[in-house]
């Protein structure tokens, strides 16, 4: 069966899971927002084969997310502005992650460098400052929904006024 190319969709979600849904990517952003930079290093760190790691580094500099410098005799890999805008949500995940998937405690823990305390992911939270729960949120069309999205959403509006 032929892999689906999200890259086509509308969706700007799944668009992103065609960059970041690759089990190694968020791995390789991982190391980056830990100060890696160095093919070498990424390699090392990860324990990922070199032609694997070749290419999810190309990945995420052909999407933006980082980018390969000069450095010396070799090239080192930074974070982009598009990549350095993805660290919210990577706290977020590994918060998540260090909650539900980590028993024996986070493997890492991330401080803020200035005052030492410790970085939190907050929930998404209303005008009034609480917290929102998948329930509280009201799904509306945005600029960039399609006719089906758009009926799909209204039909929704519809039902939750019945009911």
């Amino acid at each position: 069966m032929p892999r689906t190319d999200f890259s086509r969709m509308r969706c700007p979600i799944a668009r992103s899971m065609e960059v970041l849904g690759e089990r190694w990517a968020i791995l390789v952003l991982r190391e980056a927002f830990y100060g890696t930079t160095r093919f070498d290093d990424f390699e090392r760190h990860l324990g990922i084969a070199s032609n694997i790691l070749s290419a999810r580094l190309a990945k995420l500099v052909e999407h933006g997310l980082l980018e390969r410098v000069p450095e010396g005799a070799r090239h080192a890999y930074r974070l982009t502005g598009k990549g350095r805008d993805f660290f919210p949500a990577f706290v977020a995940l590994k918060a998540w992650s260090d909650q539900w998937m980590a028993p024996e405690g986070p493997v890492v823990r991330l401080v803020d460098a200035a005052t030492g305390e410790e970085v939190t992911a907050d929930p998404p939270r209303g005008p009034d400052g609480a917290p929102l729960r998948p329930e509280d949120v009201r799904l509306l069309p945005g600029p960039g929904a399609g006719e089906a999205m758009r009926r799909r959403l209204a039909l929704a509006e519809l039902e939750a006024a019945r009911g």
